[in-house]
């Protein structure tokens, strides 16, 4: 198992695997509401089984290198994730996105754990582009791409269907090239 440390605050990125199920179900039950306005995770993992199937996939996505999923503990208590919900070595593109409860919110917690996913996607496993999309309403979504350097590719318009309303999607993106040069610049 590997923890790497998100600051000195007490938060730490981990893999989520199977075996977190119960975990995730009762961070997810904390702020299912909150995360739920935006993601349809929540609307996925709604007992114990569904919790242990949506990791699962996602322990499978990692063993074919076509997606992951972490945790993002605070104090030893799981508050939310970061993924790469979608991975194409071959391409060399992937989408990362997030989630949080509500009492983890306004900490940097995500920005500090997608810039690692990011660091190790474009330097250790060959990633060109990364794409994050959100719904064109989640105001802390799109500043959390922007804090990352990425830059908005556009919005598809009404694209996502979230428990009966069509959301507009905004894309962002941030090339390999992008990263390295502001990782040049950064402390």
């Amino acid at each position: 198992m590997f923890a790497r440390s998100l600051g000195d605050d007490g938060a730490e990125l981990r893999p989520l695997e199977p075996w977190h199920a119960a975990e995730l179900l009762t961070h997810i039950d904390r702020g299912r509401d909150f995360v739920g306005r935006f993601v349809g995770l929540p609307d996925a993992v709604t007992d114990l089984a569904s919790s242990r199937a949506f990791l699962t996939a996602y322990a499978e996505k990692a063993a074919t290198d076509t997606g992951r999923v972490y945790g993002i503990w605070l104090d030893d208590t799981l508050v939310g994730g970061v993924l790469f919900r979608t991975m194409d070595l071959g391409q060399g593109t992937a989408e990362a996105g997030c989630w949080l409860e509500p009492s983890a919110v306004g900490r940097g917690l995500v920005t500090r754990a997608t810039r690692l996913l990011i660091d190790w996607a474009v330097r250790e496993r060959g990633i060109h582009r990364v794409e994050w999309r959100a719904a064109a309403a989640n105001t802390a979504s799109i500043a959390v791409a922007r804090r990352l350097g990425m830059r908005r590719d556009g919005v598809l318009r009404a694209q996502h269907l979230h428990r009966g309303d069509r959301l507009d999607i905004e894309v962002w993106s941030l090339l390999a090239t992008e990263w390295e040069a502001a990782q040049a610049g950064r402390p």
